[in-house]
This record gives C-alpha cells, structure tokens and sequence, in this order.
C-alpha cells in the first residue's frame, strides 16, 4: 500500500500552541574553557488533529525555544481524532524507543508520560492509552509517537479503501 502524505500544507490558518518537552545543556570544551549551549526539543499543535516538532539549539534557552517553534511549524502532520481518541491501535519504534497507542472509552483520560503525553495532549487527544517500552530518551520518544500518528487510519479513509460505508468498517 502507498504510504499517504498526511503533511500539513499551510500553517496561517492555523492556532498552533507550543509545548516544551525538553532542554539539554551542552558543553563544548575549548582551549579558553567550556562552551555551553541548549538544545530545546518542542512540540506544537493546535489541539484538533494537527502536530509537528522541531529541534531548536543556541546559546541562551529562549533563542533555542524559538528556533524548536519555528522548526516544529515546517513539519506539521494531520492526525484523524475520532471522538477524542485514535481510530485504532497502534505501534511504532524510533531508535531504542517503542511506543504502543491504544483507543481508549470517553473519560479514560490520557495515560502517557513525559514527551508522549505533551505530543498526545498537542494533537488534542482526550482519552488514550499508551506504553513506552525501551529508551526514555525524549527526543526518539517524541519521534516515535509522532511516527506512531502519522500510521493512523481515519475510518473514513478505511471505508474508503475498503468499498465500504463508514458503519460497516465499525461493524465488521
């Protein structure tokens, strides 16, 4: 099957709120002493099916903050929500990071840690379970999660592929 392109054309329509995941002081050891510059890893979305994420690095955090925000606006996704949680099941796997979403009933809430509940809570899910397996580290969690949405199949678009109504694909 043809991977779809689910990218996000224009962003001037769009109400994107930010979100920081994390920041990393690095240090960089010179002959004059040690350099140190941040590495901001941010999250943005605008709680309705659209998300992205950017890597942003400077030597003050609100200049390596701005430049995560500009860099997570070139790369948004559209993600299907459906009635606040995710269509179907769904695993994926970034580096030494896993992740598995699972749908979950109205009310569950979203039960995620750390990057994945900060990408989950930025494309507008309301109820999700959700498990990361192997490396915490943020920045493939957050690649992992991102990679794990952008699989998802609206039912819609399962019908469609299928020849079938929207009611059937719910039904069997």
């Amino acid at each position: 099957m043809a991977k779809k392109n689910n990218r996000v054309k224009s962003t001037n329509d769009i109400e994107l709120k930010d979100r920081l995941v994390a920041i990393n002081r690095v240090t960089k050891v010179t002959k004059g002493g040690r350099a140190f510059t941040f590495a901001a890893i941010v999250v943005v979305g605008n709680e309705n099916g659209v998300v992205g994420y950017g890597l942003g690095k400077a030597n003050e955090v609100q200049a390596a903050i701005a430049k995560g925000v500009e860099a997570a606006k070139k790369n948004l996704i559209r993600v299907p929500v459906h009635k606040g949680t995710i269509p179907h099941e769904q695993e994926a796997k970034f580096g030494g990071s896993r992740v598995i979403l699972k749908p979950a009933s109205h009310g569950t809430g979203v039960k995620a840690g750390g990057a994945m509940r900060a990408v989950l809570d930025s494309v507008g899910v309301t109820d999700v379970l959700a498990k990361s397996k192997g490396s915490s580290n943020p920045h493939n969690l957050v690649k992992a999660t991102i990679e794990a949405l952008s699989e998802l199949r609206s039912p819609a678009e399962v019908a469609q592929n299928r020849g079938v109504s929207v009611s059937k694909v719910f039904n069997g």
